[in-house]
């Protein structure tokens, strides 16, 4: 499936590389945090402190992490690709 070109304007409002912070929602699991760094070592390697809150209910996460980011593409190849994991409900 090709992804249509998205017309987002991080590259107007950001200079690049920066750092850029991506807030993951998800379903909880021992698992989660893992299975967004795994992701995100593949297409920004680097050495991540994510910080993790849970739901109220416990039946959620959010997963808040800063990544090194080179252009509004790698942004967007990072959101679509987080997006994608299973237990994740939702990228900010």
């Amino acid at each position: 499936m090709v992804n249509p070109v998205k017309n987002t304007k991080f590259d107007e409002y950001l200079e690049f590389p920066c750092p850029f912070t991506f807030k993951i929602m998800g379903v909880a699991n021992v698992s989660l945090t893992d299975q967004v760094l795994s992701k995100l070592q593949v297409m920004a390697p680097g050495d991540y402190a994510p910080k993790v809150k849970p739901s109220s209910k416990g039946n959620y996460e959010s997963i808040t992490v800063v990544v090194t980011v080179i252009s509004k593409e790698h942004i967007e190849q990072i959101y679509t690709e987080i997006g994608s994991l299973e237990d994740v409900r939702h990228v900010l």
